[in-house]
C-alpha cells in the first residue's frame, strides 16, 4: 500500500510543473470571458490565488520549500482578501510585498530545478515557461506596488482602470518589448524598473534556451558514449 500511495505521489511531483503551466495558461485565457460575470478586482484575487495555491503544490516536494512558500502565500491572500472589508490601507501594501515576494521566491525556485537538471525532457521546459509567467506576475507586483506608494507613476489609458490585472498585462508588454504605449511609465522609479523588467525579460529567454540548449548537447554526447 505504501509502494502504490509513494509511486502516485510521485507521478503528481513529476507532473508538477505542467499542472502549474496549465494552470497559468487557462487562467489567463478563461478571464476575460468571466469579467462580465465578477467585478475585474475580485477576478484578479481570484485568478492570482489559484496560481499561488497551484505554485505551492509545485514547491511542496521539500519541507523546506513548502513551508516557505506557505509563510508568504497565505499571508498574501489573507491581507489581500480583506481589503474587501474594512482593512487599513497598510494591508493591500503589505500584501503587494508578500506576493512579489512569493512569485521571486517560486521564481527562484524554478532556476534551481532547472540549474540541477543533467537532461532535458518536457518538465524542464514546462519549468522554464512557468519561470517566464512568474516573472512577469512579480513584476506585475512591483508596479502595482510602486502605484500604490507614488501615485501618478504611470499615465493610464482612458478606459484603463489601474488595479492590479492592468499591471499584470503592463509587465508581460514590457517584458516582451511589444511597447503599445497604452500605459507609460512617467516618473524617474518607474521608467527604470521598466527597463530593468525589459532587460531581465531578455535576459531570461537568451539564457534559459542556451542552458538547455546546453544541456541538450551534453545528453546527446552521453548517449553517442
Amino acid at each position: 500500500m505504501n509502494e502504490k500511495a509513494h509511486s502516485f505521489l510521485s507521478r503528481i511531483y513529476l507532473g508538477r510543473f505542467s499542472l502549474l503551466l496549465v494552470s497559468i495558461i487557462l487562467i489567463f485565457a478563461l478571464r476575460p470571458f468571466l469579467e462580465g460575470f465578477v467585478k475585474i478586482n475580485i477576478l484578479t484575487d481570484i485568478f492570482l490565488s489559484v496560481i499561488l495555491l497551484s505554485a505551492i503544490h509545485t514547491v511542496s516536494k521539500k519541507r523546506s520549500s513548502f513551508v516557505i512558500a506557505l509563510a508568504l502565500a497565505f499571508p498574501y491572500m489573507i491581507l489581500g482578501w480583506s481589503t474587501y472589508l474594512e482593512s487599513p490601507p497598510l494591508a493591500r501594501l503589505l500584501a503587494e510585498v508578500l506576493g512579489a515576494l512569493f512569485t521571486a521566491y517560486v521564481l527562484f525556485f524554478i532556476l534551481s530545478f532547472i540549474a540541477r537538471q543533467t537532461e532535458v525532457n518536457a518538465e524542464v521546459i514546462m519549468a522554464a515557461l512557468c519561470g517566464y509567467f512568474f516573472l512577469g506576475l512579480m513584476w506585475g507586483f512591483v508596479y502595482l506596488f510602486l502605484e500604490s506608494v507614488q501615485p501618478g507613476s504611470f499615465q493610464i489609458a482612458q478606459n484603463g482602470m489601474g488595479d492590479h490585472s492592468h499591471f499584470i498585462y503592463f509587465s508581460f508588454v514590457t517584458m516582451t518589448t511589444l511597447g503599445y504605449g497604452d500605459t507609460i511609465p512617467l516618473t524617474s522609479a518607474a521608467r527604470s524598473l521598466s527597463v530593468l523588467e525589459a532587460t531581465m525579460g531578455q535576459l531570461y529567454l537568451a539564457v534559459t534556451i542556451a542552458g538547455l540548449v546546453g544541456i541538450h548537447i551534453a545528453q546527446s554526447q552521453q548517449k553517442r558514449i
